[in-house]
């Protein structure tokens, strides 16, 4: 009982430092803290310029409707401002419209008028034209039945109350520091080749010790983990084209240089499966069901120094995502990682002629997907897979062939 208290009071404490954190984040440096607090006080500010201008200048009857649209329509981005704006506006004409007639049939009775209208605003909401702003139709309703004003002049009213609060919301999250997501792409590219190093080296570590299959799964579930990043990258992606979508201060407010070409998408895309490949070929070999065998205990001593040099190139890479990190020092760094890891799978690709028996196909498999994973690392000219070629013209053995690997694996 006592444990259940001091846990249930460590959930508050834990609370109340993450808020601390984001705060001082926010206020520290530029970054997705410190948006979310220009947002909110972009929301803030539109809502009671929308009051100021409906209630204490015009006095509009229910001027409620003017801030409440303002904080509305102050969105993540320019262009869902503005689809927003039109997709509410036609709500609350349809809202308040109903709402009108359903008063005239209830004979201005609140129950009544609120049975007939709110089923029909309801469904009306769900339409996917009106996307989240759907709801607003009903709660519109609500504000012109419980108001009790439902004269023709009155919703004109309502029209106006909500031009005004749209245009202030669309105006201010257009021209006060208006959104630019840049940043997260860059960030979610990083993560890729950083969590693919991580992944790298703890096999290299574990592939040199007495490893079975708790460990091939735990590397499988770790390569698993680099999907939803991928996901997350598509919708940074798709938030950054978004934002620069009808943003008309984007040339008075950059966050920062475009993030890298989507190409980098599709190249992390692929090495993600690759690595989900080798870590199944891996887990498969050390499977008493399958038909793949257990790599032979040298290939993997020379392997495992393979995927700590591949993880340094990918390491690199990683620092290579970063504006402040992008430098010659670091791009040789990268360079002669991937150099390193070419000799050394020249090296086991020449070996693997020699192989015979049924763990040669598990060998094969690692040695295709990690070719793969090299050729989609960056090098300088004159290395890599072009030094292997001239290898070949000198007699030396071919690498595996993917297709003979990829039947032997099923």
């Amino acid at each position: 009982m006592w444990e259940r208290i001091a846990a249930g009071w460590r959930w508050p404490r834990r609370e109340v430092a993450a808020v601390g954190r984001t705060v001082r984040f926010a206020l520290r440096a530029s970054g997705p803290e410190r948006d979310a607090m220009v947002q909110a006080l972009k929301m803030a500010g539109a809502a009671i310029a929308a009051w100021a201008l409906a209630g204490w200048w015009l006095k509009a009857p229910l001027a409620l409707m003017a801030p409440w649209t303002a904080l509305a329509l102050v969105d993540a981005t320019v262009y869902r401002s503005l689809r927003s704006g039109l997709q509410q506006i036609c709500v609350i004409v349809i809202g308040a419209v109903w709402a009108s007639l359903a008063m005239a049939l209830a004979n201005g009775s609140t129950l009544g008028a609120m049975m007939i209208a709110l089923p029909v605003l309801a469904l009306v909401g769900t339409y996917r034209r009106f996307g989240t702003q759907g709801v607003y139709g009903a709660t519109t309703a609500l504000f012109v039945i419980t108001y009790g004003a439902y004269s023709l002049s009155e919703v004109g009213h309502r029209m106006l109350e909500t031009c005004i609060g749209a245009v202030i919301g669309i105006t201010v999250n257009a021209f006060v520091f208006p959104p630019v997501h840049l940043r997260n792409v860059r960030e979610q590219l990083q993560r890729l080749p950083r969590d693919s190093a991580d992944l790298l080296r703890h096999m290299s570590a574990e592939l040199r010790e007495d490893w079975g299959t708790a460990e091939a799964e735990e590397w499988r579930d770790r390569a698993r983990r680099l999907q939803p990043i991928l996901r997350e990258l598509a919708d940074a992606r798709q938030w950054t084209d978004e934002s620069l979508r009808l943003n008309p201060a984007w040339n008075l407010r950059r966050t920062g240089p475009h993030p890298p070409p989507e190409s980098e998408d599709a190249r992390w895309h692929g090495i993600a499966e690759h690595l989900s490949v080798i870590t199944r070929t891996l887990a498969t070999s050390v499977d008493e069901e399958s038909h793949f065998a257990r790599p032979t205990p040298a290939f993997l001593d020379q392997y495992a120094e393979l995927a700590e040099r591949t993880a340094e190139a990918c390491a690199a890479e990683a620092d290579l995502f970063d504006e402040a990190g992008d430098t010659p020092s670091v791009r040789e760094r990268q360079h002669r990682a991937a150099r390193d890891a070419w000799q050394l799978y020249n090296g086991l690709a020449d070996a693997f002629g020699e192989q015979t028996g049924p763990s040669a196909a598990a060998m094969g498999e690692l040695l295709v997907e990690t070719r793969r994973i090299l050729s989609s690392l960056p090098l300088p000219e004159g290395s890599g897979p072009q030094e292997r070629k001239r290898g070949l013209r000198r007699g030396r053995r071919p690498d595996p062939p993917v297709s003979g690997v990829a039947e032997a694996g099923g």
